[in-house]
Order: structure tokens, then C-alpha cells, then sequence
């Protein structure tokens, strides 16, 4: 069982930068495939970024290529979400997810946080 909880979610102005943090409990997580889905009010979740266990690869959705950068540090059990440039429409609670099946959007992910919520003003 793996637990995960998020932080660094926030009121951004457009054009600035958060970092987001996940904490992983659980000694498989570094052999978890990891990723950060977003949900805005009134639409379904998307995924933003995944990273593989070993931080080989990594995707992201074209909505955030170029702006946000995922990454973890498997020694801390983390999983971070850089974002610049942010945008008004990058408003949406953030949730980070794991599994052992891929890091892509199609990948079925087992392991959810709760959440952290990030506004961007415009």
C-alpha cells in the first residue's frame, strides 16, 4: 500500500511558478511509474505529466510542454511538479498517482493523493 499526499498547491498570479510536492509513504515507490493529474470545476480530470520509476522517461500533455517539469527523488520518497509560466486555465486541484503499469496518460494508476489546489489569477 502506498499513500500520498500533496503540498505547494496555492494563489499564483498568471505568469508565475509553484512547485508542487507529493510525499510517498511505502518502501515500493521507487518501483512505481508516478504522474500529476489536474481537475478543473466542471471538467473531467486530465493528466499533466508522468514520470518513469527510474526517471528515464517522461511525458507530458501539450497543454504544459515547455512550462512544467516532473521529477522525483526516489532516496525521499517524492514526486515534484515544476510549473512557470503559469496560466489562467491551469487553474484545477492537482493530485499526484502511482502504479506499477506505465507513466503515460492511458497507464491505469493505483495509488491517489488527495489533492492541492492551485489558482492562477489573471
Amino acid at each position: 500500500q502506498v499513500q500520498l499526499i500533496e503540498s505547494g498547491g496555492g494563489l499564483v498570479q498568471a505568469g508565475g511558478s509553484l512547485r508542487l510536492s507529493c510525499a510517498a509513504s511505502g518502501r515500493t515507490f521507487s518501483h512505481l511509474h508516478t504522474a500529476w493529474f489536474r481537475q478543473a470545476p466542471e471538467k473531467e480530470r486530465e493528466f499533466v505529466a508522468g514520470i518513469s520509476p527510474s526517471s528515464t522517461y517522461s511525458t507530458y500533455a501539450d497543454s504544459v510542454k515547455g512550462r512544467f517539469t516532473i521529477s522525483r527523488d526516489n532516496a525521499k520518497n517524492a514526486l515534484y511538479l515544476q510549473m512557470n509560466s503559469l496560466k489562467a486555465e491551469d487553474t484545477a486541484v492537482y493530485y499526484c498517482a502511482a502504479g506499477a503499469s506505465g507513466w503515460g496518460p492511458t497507464a491505469i494508476f493505483d495509488f491517489w493523493g488527495q489533492g492541492t489546489q492551485v489558482t492562477v489569477s489573471s
